[in-house]
């Protein structure tokens, strides 16, 4: 049997799907109506225990794709930090970490800060201490001679001023 090429199902693929299998559908049957093998049904299905993920939805505290494409017209205007967030009716630090987050004033584009933030705001995240050994350790430590967490925090801001 030849192997396809994986294919990026839109999330209108993906609810016809999860309909089907709420429907009862099997995966096979499901596979077939995209003229798919059933592994590739499989994936989509099972990356959540086989139940329908929730929509995902923003923040409303959090800057949408009109605000970001105003920065992004301000920067190209050279407006000032402060005259883009008066515009956007938000605080001018909001604009400063957009901007810095998202590649600066140089290459600052809206469409790609958008698809960044969208990203960044995948749940769950990993723990920092799990990819880091080292502080996990220390952490650990500090727990076990009943340390509290701000004092531990304290510590290792003090310890290692450079290091976030």
């Amino acid at each position: 049997m030849k192997r396809r090429p994986r294919i990026n199902y839109t999330d209108t693929q993906k609810t016809l799907m999860w309909d089907r299998w709420q429907k009862g559908d099997s995966i096979h049957d499901i596979a077939r109506l995209f003229d798919r093998h059933h592994p590739s049904i499989r994936r989509i299905l099972t990356e959540n225990g086989g139940f329908r993920p929730r929509q995902r939805k923003r923040s409303p505290l959090a800057l949408t794709l009109a605000e970001r494409e105003v920065i992004s017209r301000g920067l190209a205007s050279q407006l000032s930090m402060r005259e883009i967030a008066f515009q956007l009716g938000r605080s001018p630090s909001t604009v400063s970490r957009e901007i810095q987050r998202n590649g600066g004033y140089a290459s600052y584009r809206a469409s790609s800060a958008e698809d960044a933030a969208w990203q960044r705001a995948l749940r769950p995240k990993v723990c920092k201490l799990a990819g880091r050994p080292f502080l996990a350790r220390v952490v650990t430590e500090k727990l076990q001679i009943e340390w509290s967490p701000e004092q531990i925090a304290g510590w290792l801001k003090q310890q290692y001023p450079d290091d976030e």
